[in-house]
Parts: C-alpha cells; structure tokens; sequence
C-alpha cells in the first residue's frame, strides 16, 4: 500500500498551489457542507423520574476538544481538529437540534422539546437526552448500549469558521452551527472518511498494474473531475496494406466449333435431305 506519508504530503502540496487570494480554501474542497463527526467518548444511560413519568436519561460527549481525528478532501488526507471555544456562539443562539440515532430514524428528543440538552465544556460539545421508554427505538438503543454494541457519538453541523495550518496538512474548525443539525450515539466511532484514505492507497498502489482499458477510463473520470484535458485518443494503427487482387488466370484458348459454323453445318443437311 502506498505510504500515507506521501499521499498527505501530495495532498498539502496539491492544496496549497489551489488556494489563491481570490480563494484562501477557508474549508477544505469536497468536503460536505455538514458533515458528522465522530468521537470516542463515554455514553452512561440511567433510569430516572421526570414530570411524573420514567424516563431513560443517556448522557455523553458528542464531540471532543482539541483532538486530532483524520479526514479527506478532494486532494487527500489530512489531519482536523475542533477548537475550545467551537461551540459557544451557536450554543448561545439556542440552536434547533435533535437527538437521534446513527445521524437517521425519527428524532428521539430535541431542545424544542426540553428533552435534549446541550453545553461545552473543556471536553467538548455535551449531551444529556430524556428519551421515552415506552418507544421501540428506544428500547433498542438502552440495550445495544448495555450490550457495549454502542459506545460513542457524532453531531451533524455546519462549519461557520475554520482555518488550514500554513503547510495545509492540518485544519482547524474554530466555530461551528449546530442549528437543525442533530447529535446522538452512533455505531463506529472511526471517522467515515477514513475507510477512503485507505482505498486511496490501495488504488494508487495498483495503478501500474491496470489493465489499459481501465487504465484509460480512470485516467478520463479524474480529468473531468479536476478539470483536465482529456487523455489523447491512442493513434490509429496504420492501415494494413491492401492485398493484391488476385489475378485473372490467362483466358485459355477457345476449344471446339463456333455457332456459326454449327449454324452453317446444319443448313448443309438439311439442303441434301
């Protein structure tokens, strides 16, 4: 496999010849506008009483500080990081946000509601959910995470403030909106973008070894996608020489009598009869 080494540092060089004053890159290319992130954090669930009813109260971190996961934009991989401070503006703003799971389903609490709270703190971005019991999908949350099938978290935002370390291997998300975004347990807590930074070096790894046609096709789709000029059409191989046309066999001499003296013959006969 190609080394990773390498392919972060093409990425930071591709990265830093795009960027220009018209357009600093102030978020990384290709990456989508929200975009989850996951974090390994602990995830406690507990029973207690609210407003006269039982409630499942889960608490966790959806997102952790100052700690360096790995992601990838449309030049490769590189290195994010969450600042202190990310998310007190939107927080301050009583953001919409919902609390589901794997970032789908229907919305399990929310801060509309009162059931969903959130803060930050020098850990991260916190969570603390009521969630209803009596709800199928609720049920199956409490088990898989007695279970330990489900231990961590992710938030689904919005970048609002971020900028590249000045060799651009690094990016730093300094503000975030989590307005109608959602927070809430997930099943992997490995960043999704890491699993492409691994195909990535196994595709470069096997490109000597494409067949040509495949070669050909990979070399066009990358081309349009940066906008490049497509491959030359391969030349056309020279035209074989035509064969020589067979030749006519020399006419062989007529044999036997013509009709005319048949013809002549016949008259002959005919006048002695």
């Amino acid at each position: 496999m190609t080394d990773m080494t390498v392919l972060r540092s093409a990425a930071a060089a591709a990265r830093m010849s795009a960027a220009s004053a018209e357009d600093p890159m102030t978020t990384p290319r290709g990456r989508p506008e929200r975009q989850p992130v996951r974090a390994r954090t602990e995830l406690r669930a507990s029973k207690v009483m609210r407003d006269d009813m039982q409630w499942n109260l889960v608490e966790g971190y959806a997102s952790v500080v100052e700690q360096a996961y790995e992601m990838y934009d449309m030049f490769g991989p590189y290195t994010e990081v969450v600042s202190a401070g990310a998310f007190d503006q939107t927080l301050s703003a009583a953001p919409q946000v919902v609390y589901r799971f794997n970032h789908g389903g229907m919305p399990m609490a929310s801060t509309q509601n009162g059931r969903l709270e959130l803060w930050a703190d020098s850990t991260g971005l916190g969570d603390r959910a009521w969630l209803n019991p009596k709800r199928a999908d609720v049920q199956d949350l409490i088990h898989a995470m007695d279970d330990q099938d489900v231990t961590e978290q992710s938030f689904m935002f919005t970048i609002t403030s971020g900028q590249w370390s000045p060799d651009y291997t690094e990016y730093r998300i300094n503000a975030v909106d989590l307005d109608r975004g959602d927070v809430g347990p997930v099943t992997f807590g490995a960043n999704p973008y890491t699993s492409v930074a691994a195909r990535s070096g196994e595709f470069l790894a096997d490109i000597p070894n494409l067949p040509p046609l495949v070669a050909r096709e990979a070399y066009t789709l990358l081309s349009q996608r940066l906008n490049a000029p497509p491959p030359p059409a391969p030349a056309a191989a020279p035209a074989a020489p035509a064969a020589p046309a067979p030749k006519a066999p020399d006419a062989e001499p007529a044999q036997g009598r013509s009709i005319s003296m048949i013809r002549t013959r016949l008259l002959v006969e005919q006048g002695e009869d």
